[in-house]
């Protein structure tokens, strides 16, 4: 499911319009994006939590020459499901994932 696909599903529910439900998708989104940007987690409870997700610098290696190269240390945002996404997914088959 992609972005405009949420939206519409939201809008349903709802009974909103396709631009109200994209405009309220888009604060939401923003809004997540700027407290990750101040450093901040977003705890949705039962649902996950956005994070950011630290990762130290290492010494690395060039694929085709060989040469130990220097990998500085990244920030990155990250994704840990709640506990009543894991129960809904549980029971799905394993395997490849739905496409989106």
């Amino acid at each position: 499911m992609n972005k405009k696909q949420l939206a519409a599903e939201v809008g349903k529910k709802m009974n909103l319009t396709k631009a109200e439900t994209e405009r309220i998708l888009d604060s939401i989104l923003d809004t997540i994006a700027d407290a990750l940007k101040a450093a901040k987690k977003v705890r949705l409870v039962g649902f996950g939590n956005f994070i950011i997700r630290s990762r130290k610098g290492r010494i690395g290696r060039n694929p085709q020459t060989g040469e130990k190269i220097t990998i500085g240390s990244t920030k990155n945002p990250g994704f840990v499901p709640g506990s009543n996404l894991k129960k809904l997914v549980k029971g799905l088959p394993a395997g490849k994932a739905g496409k989106a």
